[in-house]
């Protein structure tokens, strides 16, 4: 059967037209097994998908702050002057709480609210180089790509914004970003907010609740298992895309005992054309991949792991 799935695995891979987007890589979620990439290691700008190391640093915070996301934030003009699109409109004195501005950076990517969450929650982590709520913020992203192994990136902002006149600008590259994901997959909360295809947020302006009806940016949701994870468009970096998908448990008996391995496959695809088209056909083909994988074992030799 191992046998039979392989040649059907690289028969699809054979036949499928290739593939256009600059950079991309295909892993397990569960073991870091690589099951397909491209140019994978390539320093490029991430865009919004920066939003997803935004979102885990937050949530990391506010799971030892019972109620932190509850709490309200109000817009500032630094927020509003840092750059990038603000598909939501929040004005300078909006409040929202920390919950709705994840929601309003994960589905619409909107850079505002990504600011705002950075100075906000900046202002409270530890900070024993003095800087400056945002700055801490973002020394936090960064601290957490270190720890993951990322030594390929570079968050220079909590937005992705890379429209700078002057000096360095942000860089990831396909595989770190993978390694990003798959943290964020066992961050509580993370799996719930990208898997929203909408969701209404309240935005208090002048003491009057405002509802806003957000649309996620991701158009493949609920395709092929897809609940997550996050788009993103710069000039600088073209059309990106994250993309996780999972199926049910594989369940297998041993004597009394039962062994259930979860099945999640996680796309990143840098500088795309076609970023939903390609990341859809990519995400399929990852998983005739992750059938002839699984088929003959699941080994993983260290050369083919995230983890090497």
């Amino acid at each position: 059967m191992g046998i039979i799935l392989r040649i059907a695995a690289i028969a699809a891979m054979a036949a499928a037209p290739a593939f256009a987007a600059e950079s991309y890589i295909v892993v397990d979620c569960q073991t870091g097994h690589v099951l397909a990439s491209k140019q994978q290691d390539d320093k490029l700008p991430a865009a919004s998908l920066t939003k997803v190391a935004t979102a885990a640093v937050t949530l990391d915070w506010a799971r030892s702050n019972d109620g932190a996301l509850s709490s309200l934030v109000e817009i500032s003009s630094l927020a509003l002057a840092a750059g990038g699109v603000n598909p939501v409109g929040l004005q300078p004195g909006d409040r929202l709480s920390l919950r709705d501005l994840l929601y309003c950076s994960l589905l619409a990517s909107d850079n505002v609210a990504a600011c705002a969450l950075a100075e906000s929650v900046g202002a409270r982590l530890p900070n024993s180089s003095g800087l400056d709520p945002a700055g801490n913020f973002v020394a936090h992203m960064n601290a957490l790509a270190r720890s993951l192994g990322m030594s390929r990136t570079l968050f220079l902002n909590p937005s992705g914004f890379d429209a700078m006149e002057k000096g360095a600008k942000p860089y990831s590259t396909a595989e770190d970003l993978a390694r990003l994901t798959r943290y964020a997959y066992n961050v509580p909360g993370f799996p719930f907010y990208v898997a929203q295809a909408d969701r209404q947020v309240h935005i208090f302006r002048n003491g009057t609740d405002t509802p806003f009806d957000l649309k996620n940016t991701n158009e493949l949701l609920g395709r092929d298992g897809i609940d997550g994870v996050k788009t993103g468009r710069t000039r600088l970096a073209g059309d990106c895309l994250i993309l996780s998908g999972d199926r049910a448990p594989e369940s297998r008996r041993e004597g009394e005992q039962v062994f259930v391995t979860p099945r999640r496959i996680i796309v990143v695809m840098l500088r795309s054309p076609d970023r939903f088209g390609e990341g859809l056909s990519l995400l399929r083909q990852g998983w005739n991949l992750y059938d002839a994988w699984a088929a003959e074992g699941r080994k993983s030799p260290k050369s083919q792991s995230l983890d090497r």
